[in-house]
């Protein structure tokens, strides 16, 4: 092209062709990716600064994930406490109505009951984690909330019945050794009666079919065996008292042990609503710089686009110039070249 002679005019036209094509190709860039800055060579201030936003947002973007995971083991250990709660509730119940009867081997029965349920409570703490981590058996979780190492530490509970305080029924319906014995004496009693009474009865027979002579002596065997029987009579009423008071004091036993389960079932109770209010508040504080963290994510987004995010309104405006510009150069371009085309008609 240097060796090419070129007029003035022709020169300043395919210049301003040259010109306008570059611009155009920019325009077609920025109309085709939809930013204004697409490297460092168009804005290098304004490229480093959205990709330091973007990067940002992006770090943030997997701390969320984060976070969102931190909200679901939350919700597990919540969802546990909450179900060991009705457990609970439930095994006080039946220490209740343990309370409520005499009869040992009832109370029995609601002590093994009692203890079924302290052996559910114990598998539903086990079962509470989530992605490895179980916040009602002593895990702890951080959750970091951005790239400055912010973050919020919990602490996990031994919600099992031995973390809670609680422990299986035991001696509820207890017989103690005494009333056994007392029992065993009873009915030693009741037999002695009877056959203190079949004595009476027997002398009762010989004295009626005793001739004169042997009236006296049936009569004596008769009032002998009359008072073995009032013996007998006051003997088993002692041992009656005996064996009663002895019941008496395995219920007052019971009752003891029965009211000392309760007692820890109640603490429990208690317990659990405050380690229910503590992992509500986490899960506010977690679920808050949630929502943060995706505004903020929004923020850091937006501010970067509006450094690079081109008006496409204006870029397509400034194609259909360019074009028109474009259009003009060619043609004035080809008037330019007339001038030159004339000398052709010297020969």
């Amino acid at each position: 092209m240097s060796n090419i002679s070129l007029t003035a005019s022709m020169r300043s036209n395919l210049l301003s062709l040259q010109n306008t094509q570059s611009l155009m190709d920019t325009t077609q860039e920025r109309l085709s990716t939809g930013k204004k800055v697409n490297s460092a060579i168009d804005n290098p201030s304004s490229y480093y600064t959205a990709q330091s936003l973007n990067n940002r947002a992006s770090d943030l973007s997997s701390l969320l994930d984060s976070m969102g995971q931190a909200i679901q083991t939350i919700k597990a250990a919540d969802e546990g406490i909450e179900a060991i709660t009705t457990f609970a509730q439930q095994a006080k119940a039946i220490a209740q109505s343990a309370a409520d009867s005499n009869d040992g081997t009832e109370r029995a029965n609601y002590m093994e009951q009692f203890n079924k349920i302290m052996t559910q409570i114990d598998e539903l703490a086990n079962d509470s984690g989530y992605k490895g981590v179980n916040l009602l058996k002593d895990g702890n979780l951080t959750v970091k909330f951005s790239e400055n190492g912010s973050s919020l530490s919990i602490e996990g509970e031994d919600a099992t019945s031995t973390g809670l305080g609680m422990a299986d029924g035991e001696d509820w319906g207890k017989v103690a050794d005494a009333t056994t014995t007392a029992l065993e004496e009873l009915n030693t009693a009741k037999e002695n009666l009877k056959t203190a009474e079949g004595n009476v009865k027997s002398a009762q027979a010989d004295y009626d079919t005793a001739d004169a002579a042997g009236k006296a002596a049936a009569l004596e065997a008769l009032n002998t065996a009359k008072g073995e029987l009032v013996t007998a009579q006051g003997q088993l009423k002692a041992k009656q008292t005996a064996y009663d008071e002895k019941v008496a004091a395995d219920i007052v036993a019971g009752n003891g042990k029965i009211g000392e389960s309760m007692t820890k079932v109640e603490t429990a109770i208690a317990t659990l609503r405050g380690w229910s209010s503590k992992f509500g508040n986490n899960y506010s504080i977690v679920q808050n710089r949630e929502e943060f963290t995706e505004n903020l994510i929004n923020v850091l987004t937006e501010g970067a686009d509006k450094l690079t995010l081109a008006d496409m309104n204006e870029e397509s405006a400034n194609m259909l110039a360019l074009q028109t510009r474009q259009q003009l150069a060619i043609n004035s371009l080809s008037l330019a070249s007339q001038a030159a085309q004339s000398v052709l008609k010297l020969f």
